[in-house]
């Protein structure tokens, strides 16, 4: 399937984001092992992250298949840890590449039993459920994705001697952390940072309370890229359900985006995003506090001309795609020629293949399963003629209205294959 999206030169609404799926995701699990399970959270997303979290918390098969929810995937794995029962978690195929020795190994740490069922390494696992686990300390690597960090946190209250995680080195993606702990302490856990390396979780069970989810600041980074890249210098738009004191990492995405020329007005729960002051010439910027926007922010700076360098892109590569070279790719289409180094940086020094702008119209970006790569790319469409985009479905993945919305304030969107 593909689509063609033509701009338009006027752009005004009011946009109903989808509810956090990090946080939906979270708060399932947490409100499972409350043991009042999704009953206990409103305003869940209902993008198939979520979806496929839900649909194993309720009916429980021997066989779960996570599809492409990495999230879903690093959660469950810890839950059914300490779960009854024996269980195989598997996805897709791109989701049996995607690595987890990491978090297998720290749960065998704490006692749990789990057999890798095909490569070692990778999904699909077979997992036998011990609700008594001993639990206590593991050590791990900080620099590998905050998920896995996430997932031993949440279970920790559920061990017998509590837990004790360790970092080895600096933890990347801390705000994932944070709003992990907050979460659980919503749900009565003790749980708290010990030093900059060490988070103690205290042997207290959960109790089950009701939790709302509040709307999703990474869909709003598109908004922001939108509003960015507009011709029109009186663009606005109204974004309800998100709050300037909010637990979500990518919440500072509009920081970054006030250096690009895009101002955040709050109304009590609403965001409105307008144009106003001056961009930067250039633009660097550590995004391991919020790696899922590196591809928003690539996407503006090229198409708005600011040279970059972005760090902190370590854990792009075991995304649902390898995004570090999915950008090179798709750029690369448009004309613009980005450097990688170390496997964690990206810069474009600011030249452009003008040859290639010419048909720009025609170009068709693929999306690799990825759907930040639809959505991040989709905006572009303002500064080209128009632009397509391969199998654009998969941005059900956390945001299934995305291409309605984008029609409800001016787009013309048609399926073209």
């Amino acid at each position: 399937m593909q689509i063609k999206i033509t701009a338009p030169q006027r752009m005004r609404g009011c946009v109903q984001l989808p509810s956090s799926k990090s946080l939906s995701n979270r708060a399932l699990a947490i409100g499972a092992l409350a043991g009042g399970g999704g009953a206990l959270v409103e305003n869940v997303s209902d993008c198939d992250d979520t979806r496929v979290m839900r649909a194993w918390l309720n009916e429980r098969p021997e066989t779960i298949d996570i599809g492409a929810a990495g999230t879903a995937m690093r959660f469950s794995t810890a839950l059914l840890a300490v779960g009854d029962g024996t269980h195989v978690i598997t996805g897709s195929e791109r989701m049996k590449q995607r690595p987890i020795g990491v978090l297998v190994d720290a749960l065998r740490q704490l006692g749990a039993q789990v057999e890798y069922v095909e490569k070692d390494g990778f999904p699909p696992l077979r997992i036998v459920g011990n609700s008594q686990l001993e639990g206590g300390e593991v050590r791990l690597s900080g620099s590998v994705s905050s998920q896995y960090l996430s997932a031993l946190l949440m279970i920790g209250p559920k061990l017998q001697k509590g837990l004790k995680l360790i970092s080895s080195d600096k933890m990347i993606s801390r705000p994932y952390i944070d709003m992990t702990l907050s979460v659980m302490r919503h749900f009565g856990a003790e749980a708290s940072w010990k030093d900059g390396q060490t988070i103690v979780v205290e042997p207290v069970s959960y109790q089950p309370k009701p939790y709302r989810v509040e709307n999703d600041w990474s869909a709003a980074s598109y908004w922001y890229e939108l509003v960015a890249l507009s011709p029109d210098a009186d663009a606005e738009i109204v974004l309800p359900g998100l709050f300037a004191e909010s637990l979500q990492g990518d919440s500072h995405g509009a920081e970054v985006f006030e250096l690009l020329g895009v101002c955040t007005e709050h109304r009590a729960e609403d965001v409105v995003l307008r144009k106003g002051g001056q961009r930067v010439s250039c633009l660097d910027y550590d995004f391991v506090s919020m790696p899922d926007l590196a591809q928003t922010f690539v996407v503006t700076c090229c198409m708005l001309g600011v040279p970059f360098h972005f760090t902190g892109l370590q854990s792009l590569k075991i995304k649902e795609t390898d995004r570090i070279e999915a950008l090179k790719r798709e750029m690369g289409k448009l004309g613009y020629v980005l450097e990688d180094h170390n496997d964690c940086e990206l810069l474009w020094d600011g030249e452009r293949n003008a040859k290639v702008a010419i048909s720009s119209g025609k170009i068709a970006i693929d999306t690799y399963e990825d759907h930040r790569m639809a959505m991040a790319f989709a905006p572009a469409a303002l500064r080209l003629d128009s632009l397509r985009i391969n199998n654009p479905q998969v941005v059900s993945k956390s945001y299934p209205r995305f291409w309605e919305d984008l029609a409800s304030v001016g787009f013309i969107v048609q399926t073209t294959l």
